[in-house]
């Protein structure tokens, strides 16, 4: 990608892992701090000098979020070149900018489809049915409502246990609490099933539950996919992940901790035909895991955003969030075909969460894991997202530290091979 640098500022929402990762790979390519915006300081971005952090109680959602942004329009109404709003953390800032988005794209690049649009791909309910009409496939799903378990209806449970059961709306679903809550859950029994459930409404969530047939085997079956999508609402890039060991606490389900470049024609093609059929724009991330029983790699959900883990894209060579400034800043992409990453696998790169030692130890034995290990001897790999040699001090050793400690303690205390 061309270099020659114009003038413009991205502004990212979140101070998370993937906050971090996005501005940790834009500070290697321009060299200057990345002006961020959140309601907590969580510790990626703690004691950094990458990132220009502001914090706002209540900023993660509105009244306070929009109010927010319409005294930020004032601050950046006469910045030179295009001020780019990025989503990070969770859904819900991808969800806001989407809401507001007419009343700040007259100052603010706002790199995201509709509301009506999101809010169909956030609930996983309606995302499974554009699923069905896309042809992509996912797993065999009932619907469970708040009327069905305030009527007492007895609930169709087809599949047999385990089954997997998890909120339809992920970013309601933050706001509820209660013990034994986690993102997602696997049911072994119907005693848990109609216990979680109550547990779930009691306790404020208001949307539907999925109850899903549980595609059987470990976390080495499971496959992440980043995305960018350009303002021509053309595809630019997609980079397949294959992730081997996930973070087993309960309240961090689904969090990945190892992944390493793959190369998938069949899932590139699905992924590249849905999102230029919806006219999408802007980052997306999928997960999905593989059947052995069929044969397919079954999706899960989608985010309106990178993933957590979306530094392995980086890692790679692919600098996921340079992409949305070529678009903006540059406008150099309106040529460009997708491009299918991971295809030579003599550039691989692991991505780590934990240290080599926890992943050894934990990560199942596979072709894909001694690959891992192999990359491990050589060098060929990244740690933690958050230790960067360009924003190392002592505040920051701790935490990470402190973080690659509290995982190894979190895997001796839940870890259990499937």
């Amino acid at each position: 990608m061309d270099q020659t640098t114009p003038a413009f500022t991205p502004i990212l929402l979140g101070s998370d892992f993937n906050a971090y990762g996005m501005a940790r790979t834009l500070y290697e390519i321009y060299g200057k701090p990345v002006k961020t915006f959140a309601e907590v300081n969580l510790a990626p971005t703690r004691y950094s000098k990458i990132v220009d952090m502001e914090f706002i109680d209540g900023f993660a959602e509105d009244p306070v979020w929009f109010e927010t942004m319409l005294k930020l329009k004032e601050r950046y109404k006469d910045a030179e070149g295009p001020v780019i709003l990025i989503a990070c953390g969770g859904d819900g800032y991808a969800e806001l900018i989407s809401r507001h988005k007419a009343e700040l794209e007259d100052v603010f690049v706002c790199p995201y489809i509709d509301y009506d649009l999101i809010k169909k791909l956030n609930d996983k309910v309606s995302f499974y049915e554009m699923c069905e009409k896309f042809d992509m496939p996912y797993p065999g799903t009932r619907v469970i409502t708040k009327e069905m378990y305030d009527n007492h209806e007895e609930i169709d449970q087809p599949f047999e246990y385990p089954v997997a059961l998890k909120a339809a709306n992920s970013v309601e679903w933050l706001d509820v609490h209660f013990e034994g809550r986690k993102k997602a859950f696997t049911i072994q029994n119907e005693a848990e099933l109609k216990d979680i459930i109550a547990k779930s409404y009691d306790n404020g969530y208001k949307s539907e539950m999925i109850l899903q047939d549980f595609i059987p085997g470990d976390d080495s079956n499971m496959r992440t996919l980043n995305a960018y999508v350009g303002k021509d609402h053309k595809v630019k890039l997609m980079c397949l992940g294959h992730p081997i060991l996930e973070d087993p606490a309960p309240a961090a389900i689904g969090n990945y901790v190892a992944i390493m470049p793959e190369y998938n024609d069949t899932i590139y093609d699905q992924i590249q035909h849905f999102l230029e059929s919806i006219n999408y724009t802007g980052f997306a991330n999928f997960d999905m895991k593989y059947d052995h029983r069929d044969k397919q790699y079954k999706l899960f959900d989608m985010n309106i955003r990178q993933g957590r883990s979306s530094f392995f894209v980086s890692l790679n060579g692919y600098k996921l969030a340079d992409w949305v400034i070529q678009d903006y800043a540059y406008d150099s992409l309106s040529d460009k075909e997708a491009l299918r990453a991971n295809k030579d696998t003599n550039n691989y790169f692991l991505w780590l969460g934990v240290n080599p030692s926890t992943f050894e130890k934990y990560a199942k034995e596979s072709e894909v894991t001694d690959h891992a290990i192999s990359l491990i001897k050589e060098g060929r790999w990244g740690g933690s997202t958050f230790w960067y040699g360009k924003d190392k001090n002592p505040k920051r050793y701790a935490l990470y530290k402190w973080a690659m400690h509290n995982y190894a303690v979190s895997f001796k205390k839940y870890f259990v091979a499937k």
